[in-house]
């Protein structure tokens, strides 16, 4: 019989790396029986939404059956910690970034990222036109709305490349209504997010600075995975990677089979409109967050040794993290880098 996807709440397994079945990748247009396929969960960060639309893709178009895998895609949300479910083996893998997975090394613990389908991190400055906030220069000593994360992680590259201070910062509570009712404030946001937010309800087409723009280096909607499971599953990770990367490649090209992915989406998530998954796509598209750099010669996913020296090296300057940590133990490059999507 053939598999059918499932996109439930299935109760994790106890152990790393799920029921591992036989090992077999069927040729494409092959029938799999269920009992061939292996089970892996990946957890986001979010709920669902174009941002994660090619891990969608690889279930709703049967890649991950083709590489012989049932893939559980468990959406994120606000009660959700895809750490402590990772950590707790309750899932297989996460979507994260490079600042959990040199955490992981700082804090001797046995897990670590073996892909990034983002090259550039999403996060912006978002400010008004006209204001003189053309650059993020112009920006020292403005009042920026700031959140609890981002005071740990981009703010302080902020601080070291342009001279900003703390004093610039005011409490971000992910509403519109402070930025839209005072013109001289800027706030943080996610590229695909908050810009459209601001334009549907606020009529403002507001200044958008990309942060990764200014050389922030930091790996966005990784994959992060145990140790354990690297090591005793090496050919189902591969797969996994491997269907995931297709997926992505697919589905960034934006085609008429992205359909069966964004209805998945969109009941997952009831919030997510069509309009706001065209409004991401056009500016993932346009600024390189999944196609630019390393990842134009090596393939979706890419990451790279100079990489994540440059940004452990920059991190450790702004105070981040502490000097001494062994970066390679936060990553490795042995599932990737293999041109999927060139």
């Amino acid at each position: 019989m053939t598999m059918k996807y499932r996109l439930d709440r299935r109760a994790a397994l106890g152990l790393m790396g799920g029921t591992a079945a036989s090992v077999l990748i069927p040729m494409p247009g092959s029938r799999v029986n269920a009992q061939t396929l292996d089970k892996v969960s990946y957890q986001t960060n979010w709920r669902a939404q174009a941002e994660h639309g090619g891990f969608y893709y690889a279930v709703a178009n049967g890649i991950y059956k083709k590489y012989g895998i049932d893939a559980d895609i468990r959406m994120g949300g606000p009660q959700q910690n895809p750490s402590q479910l990772l950590l707790g083996g309750r899932v297989d893998m996460i979507m994260s970034n490079s600042f959990e997975a040199i955490r992981y090394v700082e804090q001797n613990l046995p897990f670590l990222c073996i892909a990034s389908i983002f090259q550039k991190d999403p996060q912006v400055i978002i400010c008004h036109p006209g204001q003189g906030n053309d650059n993020f220069a112009a920006l020292k000593g403005k009042p920026i709305l700031v959140g609890g994360a981002g005071r740990t992680s981009y703010w302080p590259f902020l601080k070291a490349k342009f001279g900003y201070s703390d004093d610039q910062i005011r409490p971000y509570t992910f509403n519109m209504a402070p930025f839209l009712a005072d013109k001289n404030i800027c706030q943080q946001g996610f590229l695909s997010s908050e810009p459209f937010a601001i334009q549907k309800e606020g009529g403002v087409n507001p200044l958008v600075h990309l942060i990764a723009d200014a050389g922030f280096a930091n790996y966005n909607t990784t994959i992060n995975i145990s140790q354990k499971m690297v090591d005793e599953k090496k050919d189902l990770v591969q797969r996994f990677v491997n269907a995931s990367l297709e997926g992505w490649a697919a589905y960034m090209k934006n085609s008429p089979e992205n359909a069966a992915a964004n209805a998945i989406i969109k009941r997952e998530n009831p919030d997510m409109s069509d309009d706001k998954i065209a409004y991401a796509m056009k500016v993932m598209t346009e600024k390189g967050i999944v196609h630019s750099g390393d990842s134009l010669k090596l393939g979706i996913g890419a990451m790279t040794d100079e990489r994540w020296a440059t940004f452990y090296k920059d991190m450790n300057a702004a105070g981040v993290f502490p000097a001494g940590i062994d970066v390679k133990k936060a990553y490795s490059l042995a599932f990737i880098n293999k041109g999927i999507g060139v």
